[in-house]
């Protein structure tokens, strides 16, 4: 009876029940389609102060690597896209001109097509990488008629120490450098491996205890940097940053005369109190360096003895 009456009822009767039911999906789709839309405008706008605003000539053919591998990689994701949707709007069930072949195997044309322009994506990009490591080897001198600044980088747990051979000072997570002049890095580290970057001036180089690793960058503008470990390490990984001043060179000179009239003196016992782990560790300076400081930080000497320090043969070492 419940049945009957149910078809018995007039179709304008039931109207009403589709029509007014008010739905639960409209609101949660919005707010989705506006949290996809901030993640887009903020992974965008991540880009102004790191790779997609280069402040230097490294930094600027990176990001000019990256644009072209990602042309060249949207060369062929585009038009597959575009023709996902054209196959599947043309064999519609409703598109009576479309062809059904069930006895469809292969086709010489398609294969040819669907290899060759895979292929030559990668010969490109392939290219483009290959061009682009060359050019920007680390250790590659940048191409100046000034001489390079010398610095020596020690990374430890969970700070930075940078040491001016040249100017006899040093600092901790602050680095300055002289706009327009070359800087030339040896990088080393006190312990677990780390990994030295700033992105609006150079790629990132790894830090390994018992070698030295080389980079070479140049600031063009004058600004406040943000440098960084792109290298887990540990508990206080996310305190691994540091300030790169990039100043006129009268000012680096007179940072530098500033840096030798204050501070304590890195030796050995200080360099030994600077090593143990510490966190969020404010900027200060060395007003002088004892000679030899950084060839012995990267020997087993001056090594911490506990967790993953370990004092390898000197069979074992990479470059001095």
């Amino acid at each position: 009876m419940t049945g009957q009456a149910r078809r018995r009822l007039p179709r304008d009767s039931r109207a009403p029940c589709a029509v007014f039911i008010p739905s639960r999906f409209g609101r949660p789709d919005m707010r989705y389609g506006s949290l996809t839309l901030l993640l887009l405008a903020a992974a965008t706008l991540g880009g102004c102060d790191g790779v997609l605003d280069p402040k230097g000539p490294i930094a600027l053919a990176e990001r000019q690597i990256l644009f072209n591998a990602t042309g060249i990689m949207l060369a062929i994701v585009i038009p597959v896209a575009i023709a996902t949707l054209g196959v599947a709007f043309w064999f519609r069930a409703s598109n009576e001109r479309a062809r059904y072949r069930p006895d469809f195997i292969d086709s010489g044309r398609i294969e040819i097509l669907v290899w060759s322009i895979p292929l030559m994506t990668v010969l490109l990009v392939g290219t483009v990488a290959w061009i682009g490591a060359y050019d920007l080897d680390p250790p590659k001198p940048i191409a100046s008629s000034g001489k390079p600044l010398k610095i020596q980088v020690v990374s430890l747990d969970w700070k930075w120490l940078f040491i001016y051979p040249e100017q006899g000072v040093a600092s901790v997570n602050q680095l300055t450098i002289p706009v327009g002049t070359p800087v030339s890095f040896e990088l080393t580290s006190s312990g677990v491996m780390n990994s030295f970057f700033v992105p609006q001036l150079a790629g990132q180089i790894y830090t390994m205890a018992g070698m030295v690793t080389r980079l070479n960058l140049l600031a063009d503008y004058p600004g406040t940097y943000r440098g960084m470990s792109a290298n887990y390490s540990g508990a206080g990984f996310s305190d691994m940053v540091f300030k790169v001043d990039a100043v006129a060179p009268d000012s680096f000179a007179q940072w530098a005369a500033v840096a030798r009239s204050a501070g304590p003196v890195l030796d050995a016992r200080t360099y030994s109190d600077l090593v143990r782990p510490s966190r969020a560790v404010a900027p200060f300076t060395y007003r002088s360096v004892v000679d030899g400081l950084f060839a012995n930080a990267m020997s087993a000497a001056m090594q911490p003895a506990a967790g993953l320090c370990i004092a390898y043969p000197k069979s074992m070492r990479a470059e001095r």
